[in-house]
């Protein structure tokens, strides 16, 4: 990349955290090696009140976090790195962008890294580390996946693997790019030490959770997975559903969710090689769950 790495700061919000955006930017501005540019997306709401160095988008409507952050990507595509981060998160050190920038000076085919992401106490939540053993949230490495709500890209993978899938709209669009950069030969790391700050949350708290949980679920499959495992993958999170999900509501959307997931259009099918699925495997997850 050479000695100068660009780094673009992508911000989606909708409106409804002020205080929390305001003090996002003020860490970001704080950050000892300064980003390029900083990019805050309107996602279907009227512009907040921005410092003016940041870079405002606003969208008539709400595209959702594929469609938000392909928006912002449009405006970062001369930058080397692009930082995703969640509107009411908090960057608690002021080296992150430096950790960043040293990150992926040492490692040239590193395409993906993925924060750490604890509450004010110091909590990480086990769905928040990225590998099944998840039992240690300090032990970082070679992974299968990311957290949506603090990464890095590289702009380079971005041009050979492509942008957000847009239909899914909400939820697993961070495995399909994992899957996609792992298969075109990059590494996706979790990284402990680069640290969000952000609130304890449920999944669920979004209304519509189950639908799009299995929609997406059924996107991954047909886009991504071989024909033979295909069959196996949705059958092993039908049974993980109906044994986790308590209400009979919840199982309703989220079969109807799986429908909706074989009728609509999911963007182009490329199956994964299968020296991917080996790959995906030994590193702790196999794409059949």
């Amino acid at each position: 990349m050479g000695a100068v790495v660009k780094l673009g700061v992508a911000i989606l919000t909708m409106g409804t955290r002020p205080k929390e955006l305001a003090e996002l930017l003020a860490s970001v501005h704080a950050q000892t090696a300064p980003a390029a540019r900083v990019v805050v997306v309107a996602n279907g709401c009227e512009l907040p009140s921005l410092p003016p160095w940041v870079h405002a988008v606003r969208l008539e409507e709400n595209l959702g976090v594929t469609g938000g952050r392909n928006a912002a990507l449009q405006q970062l595509r001369d930058m080397d790195l692009v930082l995703d981060l969640d509107d009411d998160g908090l960057l608690v050190a002021d080296d992150v962008f430096a950790r960043i920038e040293a990150l992926y000076a040492a490692d040239e085919r590193l395409g993906i890294a993925g924060f750490r992401i604890a509450d004010e106490t110091g909590f990480t939540q086990r769905r928040h580390v990225p590998r099944l053993r998840a039992g240690d949230p300090m032990r970082g490495g070679e992974v299968t996946g990311f957290l949506g709500g603090a990464h890095v890209l590289s702009t380079k993978m971005l041009a050979e693997v492509g942008d957000w899938p847009e239909a899914f709209f909400f939820a697993h669009e961070e495995t399909d790019m994992a899957w996609r950069a792992i298969d075109a030969g990059w590494k996706v790391v979790y990284e402990p030490e680069l640290l969000l700050q952000h609130p304890r949350t449920s999944p669920a708290r979004h209304s519509f959770f189950y639908q799009v949980n299995a929609r997406n679920r059924v996107y991954l499959a047909r886009r991504h997975l071989p024909a033979l495992l295909v069959p196996v993958y949705l059958a092993v999170w039908v049974v993980l559903t109906l044994a986790r999900t308590r209400t009979l509501t919840g199982l309703r959307s989220w079969f109807g969710g799986f429908a909706e997931g074989w009728r609509t259009p999911c963007g182009p099918r490329k199956p994964m090689r299968w020296r991917t699925v080996l790959t995906l495997a030994r590193l702790g997850r196999p794409p059949v769950i």
